[in-house]
């Protein structure tokens, strides 16, 4: 009996010691971006190092440019990513809908208010429940120009469309163009344009309308939408206000296209764009020696109907929870907090912090932290409606605005064709939702 119990003990001991130690789980947090390796990733990398090194947590990034189709697919296989940046909640309207995405009711409301204001906090809402933050914007409202050449050739700056136009006639006048405008972007041509027709369409209809286009609930023959691009025909329509003319705007990159104010003379004085193009201003030729503020400046996009004011239009990164894991938790609260784009920055890349706690002193230039301060004092802010269409109407609204700065005349067959696009596309996105 006691050989038995020994047997019985040394093979209990053997087992004990040769049983493999089971380590604990790595604490790994998926995030699926359309960033690239190569401009805004590294920048994305750069921005959450802080929470990496506090948590030990490693983040695995999956890049695509057809998120929501990949997007689909991993939710549908039982393999969400558990955040995901994306354009707006239109694109993940379905996901809502059928209760993917998680809510992020942990997070302190009262923090999230008071630094986010009513602007974030109502469009990271989804009946009545926060979905989504927002670390990021950029805003797109924005006509550069050069205080100096303004100063040399006795002009102010407009302050209303008409006053606008009423600057094209003079600068006409005076032999030189009004816009450089580039609408070149390779299979993306024509985005630029559809920026100037939100812009407009945020200055003559009320935010509800504008929705409503986005949303497919009013027509592109409508006549809220007509008249946008009747408006963008007032500087478009018109070959003198136009460096280079119709033929310039449609084969100019838009990268290149605010070069022209920079001479001497200048060709042009004016260049529609949003805040991001300050960096293509400095690799004008000459551009590294420009002073900010002096040689180049912006002003916002001026009011059209006075009702509707100047509001905002931008883009910015709306992230999502799909798995409700605390160490997930955890990383979306590190991006509600005002230090979080303190990493984008210092990476080189740039934005405007949402979070209006983040220190203005943080931005790398005064004109940044000037459209820091018009974001944050926005009243209202409207993300780019193009980014929120379906693809093959992105790809029609880009296409259109293409032909119609050709011919201006065509524009009732250009919204019939826009129309036609649309009309099928949003009943596709019906029929695949319900």
């Amino acid at each position: 009996m006691k050989k038995f119990l020994l047997l019985v003990l040394v093979s209990l001991l053997a087992l004990t010691f040769s049983a493999p130690v089971v380590a604990q789980d790595e604490c790994v947090i998926s995030f699926l971006t359309v960033w690239s390796g190569e401009d805004e990733l590294p920048n994305w990398e750069n921005m959450v190092q802080p929470f990496v090194d506090e948590t030990g947590c490693r983040i695995e990034v999956e890049s695509t440019r057809d998120i929501v189709p990949v997007l689909t697919t991993r939710v549908e296989a039982g393999n969400p990513p558990d955040i995901a940046g994306v354009p707006s909640f239109g694109a993940i309207r379905t996901f809502l809908e059928e209760g993917d995405v998680q809510p992020l009711d942990f997070l302190d409301m009262e923090r999230m208010q008071s630094q986010f204001g009513d602007v974030w906090m109502e469009l990271g809402t989804w009946n009545g429940t926060l979905y989504g933050v927002f670390p990021r914007a950029a805003i797109k409202s924005l006509i550069w120009y050069s205080p100096s050449a303004f100063e040399d050739a006795g002009y102010e700056v407009p302050e209303t469309w008409e006053a606008l136009l009423d600057l094209c006639e003079q600068i006409e006048d005076d032999g030189a163009a009004c816009f450089s405008i580039g609408l070149e972007s390779a299979a993306a041509s024509g985005w630029p344009a559809t920026d100037w027709i939100e812009d407009i369409m945020l200055r003559t209809n009320s935010l509800e309308t504008y929705d409503q286009w986005v949303n497919h609930e009013i027509g592109w023959t409508s006549e809220e939408v007509t008249r946008a691009w009747e408006a963008f025909g007032d500087i478009v329509g018109e070959e003198n206000y136009q460096f280079g003319g119709s033929a310039a705007t449609l084969s100019t990159n838009f990268g290149e296209a605010p070069c022209p104010l920079f001479t001497n003379p200048p060709g042009a004085y004016l260049h529609r764009q949003a805040s991001f193009i300050q960096s293509f201003i400095t690799d004008c030729p000459g551009g590294e020696n420009l002073t900010p503020g002096e040689d180049f400046d912006f002003f916002l996009f001026p009011s059209i109907d006075e009702e509707y004011g100047t509001p905002a239009l931008g883009a910015a990164d709306l992230f999502v929870m799909f798995n409700d894991r605390p160490e997930v938790q955890q990383l979306m609260e590190f991006l509600t907090q005002p230090e979080a784009l303190t990493g984008w920055l210092e990476g080189g890349g740039s934005g405007i912090a949402t979070n209006r706690e983040f220190p203005l002193d943080n931005y790398p230039d005064e004109l940044t932290r000037r459209a820091a301060e018009v974001l944050q004092e926005a009243t209202a802010f409207r993300f780019d409606a193009s980014d929120q269409m379906p693809g093959d109407v992105n790809q029609a609204f880009w296409t259109g605005t293409l032909n119609f700065v050709q011919n201006t005349g065509n524009l009732d067959q250009i919204l019939q064709s826009i129309e036609a696009v649309a009309e099928q596309a949003y009943s596709n996105t019906v029929e695949a939702s319900g």
